[in-house]
C-alpha cells in the first residue's frame, strides 16, 4: 500500500451532510462534495493487512485495497477500471449499500474501518465527470435473444453483462420508467434519479433495449399486460428479476381504517412529486402526526420523506431492542456488525422507539386517529426471538398517518410466476439450482426474486452471476464473471 501506516496516522472521516435546516427545504441528495485531498488521506488508511477480508465481505468481491491504493497515488483512471471490473453500478452501491465490506475491514477490529464507500462513490463520480464511463460494445453478436423481467439492480446487472457478451437483451418493466425500486422506492435525497438515468444512457448505447409499461403475465384486463407465452416464443431465455415486492402487512384491529398505508404506497408518489411528475402526492404527511412501523431503511426513507412534507410529529417503531453503540458480541469481526446506526433522516428529527409492538388502530368516522401498543421484552426461544409483553407498558399515540415499513415477504404471486409454473421454495421465493435455472426450461432467476429481500450489492452480484449462467447455457461456455452462488437448495 502507498502508506502502510496511514491507519495509524489518520482518523476516519466520512461524508459531511448538508445542514438539516437546508436540506429539509429540498429533495436533493444530503451529502456535501468530498475534498479530494482528504479522500486520498482516507484511502491511505487502507492497511497492508495481507488478507483483505473486505473483498470477501463484499458479495461482489470488489478489489477494495487495489482501488484505495490507486486513489492514494492519484491514479483515478486505473481506479475506475479496477472498480468496474467487479461492479457494474458503483454509483448505486456507493450511495445505497450498507457496506458489509466496512464491517469486514481489518482496521475495524480495534479502530474505525476504512471509509470504503466514500472512496467508491468518489471514484465513479470522478469517472463520469472526466468522461471515462463509455459504452462497452460487444466484439460480436451471438444472435441469441434474452428477456429480463424487472429493471431493478439485479435485472440491470444481468442485462448489461449479457448485452456485452453479444446477446440481444430486452428489459421489461411494468412501471412507466426503468429502475424498479431504484426509481420510485429510493427517495431523491438518498439518490437523485439523474444518477440512474446516466447509467441507463450507457446501457442503451451498448445495445440493451428497454420496454416500459410492460406487465409480463399481468391480469387480462390490464392494458399493459403481456402474456408469458409471447416471451417464451420470442426469446431464447428469460431471466426473472422482478424483486420481492409482496409487502408484509399488519393484521390487527383497525387495519381497514383510512390513513394507513404501505411504505410502497407512500414513497413512489412522493418521489414523483420530487421529480415534478406530480403536482401533489395522493398521501401527504403535511401537518399530521405520523407513525412509521418498521425500523429499517424503508422506514427511514418514510421518515425523511415525511420531514420534507412537513409532518407535525413523527415516531418510528421497531420491535427489536435498541442495538448497542459498539459491535455486539453476537456479531464478531468480520461478520456484519449489529450496531446502532443513524441515517440522515434520523438526524432530521422524529422519535425512534425500540422494543414496542402495535396492537390496535382506532379512528373516527372510518379515519385513523390513534395507535395503541405496548413495550415488549425479547426472549430467545429455540434460537429465534420471541416478543413478550411488558405488563403495564401500554400506550396510546395520536396518529393521523400510519406507514407500514415492515419489509417484504417475497415475489408477487398470481402473475408471471404462476403463468410460467416455476417451482417455489418453502419461503415462497423462486427456486434456483446451482446454474441459476428455475424448474422451467430456459427460465432463470436472480436477485430478490430468488433470494428474498436483501441488499442492493447482493442483487448486483446475483445479476452478474446469473448472466454468466445464461451465457454458458446458450453458448456452451462463458467468460463472464460469477461472484456468487445461489443460496437455495437444488430443484426437486
Amino acid at each position: 500500500m502507498g502508506d502502510p501506516r496511514g491507519f495509524l496516522k489518520h482518523d476516519r472521516v466520512g461524508f459531511t451532510r448538508r445542514p438539516v435546516p437546508v436540506r429539509l427545504r429540498d429533495w436533493d441528495e444530503v451529502y456535501e462534495p468530498f475534498d479530494e485531498a482528504e479522500l486520498q488521506i482516507q484511502a491511505s488508511r487502507c492497511m497492508d493487512c495481507g488478507i483483505p477480508f473486505c473483498n470477501n465481505g463484499c458479495p461482489l468481491g470488489n478489489l477494495i485495497p487495489d482501488w484505495n491504493d490507486l486513489v492514494y497515488r492519484d491514479n483515478w483512471r486505473d481506479a475506475i477500471e479496477r472498480l468496474h471490473a467487479t461492479n457494474n453500478f458503483p454509483e448505486f452501491t456507493g450511495r445505497l449499500c450498507p457496506a458489509p465490506c466496512e464491517g469486514a475491514c481489518v482496521a475495524g477490529i480495534n479502530t474505525d474501518p476504512v471509509a470504503i464507500k466514500n472512496v467508491e462513490v468518489s471514484i465513479i463520480e470522478r469517472a463520469f465527470a472526466e468522461g471515462w464511463v463509455e459504452p462497452v460494445l460487444a466484439s460480436k453478436k451471438t444472435g441469441k435473444r434474452i428477456a429480463i423481467v424487472g429493471s431493478g439492480p439485479a435485472g440491470l446487472a444481468a442485462a448489461q453483462q449479457l448485452t456485452r457478451a453479444g446477446h440481444d437483451v430486452t428489459v421489461f418493466e411494468r412501471a412507466d420508467k426503468i429502475g424498479g425500486l431504484l426509481r420510485y422506492g429510493i427517495p431523491e435525497f438518498k439518490m437523485e434519479k439523474s444518477i440512474l438515468d446516466r447509467r441507463l444512457d450507457q446501457m442503451r448505447a451498448e445495445g440493451t433495449q428497454f420496454r416500459t409499461n410492460a406487465y409480463i403475465g399481468g391480469p387480462a384486463d390490464e392494458p399493459t399486460s403481456i402474456p408469458v407465452d409471447d416471451l417464451r416464443s420470442e426469446f431464447d431465455s428469460i431471466v426473472l428479476a422482478g424483486g420481492a415486492t409482496a409487502w408484509r402487512d399488519l393484521p390487527i384491529p383497525g387495519r381497514e381504517l383510512t390513513g394507513i398505508y404501505q411504505a410502497m404506497e407512500y414513497l413512489p408518489p412522493a418521489n414523483r412529486v420530487a421529480k415534478g411528475e406530480l403536482d401533489a402526492p395522493p398521501v401527504s404527511a403535511e401537518g399530521k402526526h405520523v407513525i412509521i412501523i418498521g425500523g429499517g431503511d424503508t422506514g427511514a426513507d418514510c421518515l425523511g420523506t415525511a420531514h420534507r412534507q412537513g409532518a407535525a410529529s413523527i415516531r418510528q417503531f421497531e420491535i427489536m431492542p435498541r442495538p448497542p453503540e459498539e459491535r455486539a458480541e453476537s456479531t464478531p469481526w468480520p461478520t456484519w456488525p449489529l450496531v446502532h446506526r443513524v441515517a440522515s433522516a434520523h438526524e432530521e428529527g422524529g422519535e425512534r422507539l425500540y422494543s414496542v409492538s402495535t396492537t390496535e388502530l382506532t379512528g373516527v368516522d372510518g379515519v385513523v386517529t390513534a395507535l395503541h401498543g405496548h413495550e415488549v421484552e425479547t426472549v430467545v426461544v429455540d434460537g429465534r426471538p420471541s416478543f413478550e409483553k411488558v405488563e403495564g407498558s401500554e400506550f396510546v399515540f395520536d396518529a393521523d398517518l400510519v406507514l407500514l415499513a415492515m419489509g417484504f415477504v417475497g415475489p408477487e404471486k398470481g402473475t408471471v410466476l404462476d403463468q410460467l409454473g416455476v417451482e417455489l421454495d418453502e419461503r415462497g421465493n423462486v427456486r434456483r439450482n446451482a446454474e441459476w435455472a428455475t424448474s422451467v426450461d430456459d427460465v432463470f432467476a436472480c436477485g430478490d426474486t430468488g433470494r428474498g429481500q436483501s441488499l442492493i450489492v447482493w442483487a448486483i452480484a446475483e445479476g452478474r452471476s446469473c448472466a454468466a449462467a445464461v451465457d454458458a447455457h446458450l453458448m456452451g461456455d462463458t467468460l463472464l464473471p460469477s461472484p456468487v452462488r445461489p443460496t437455495d437448495r437444488p430443484l426437486t
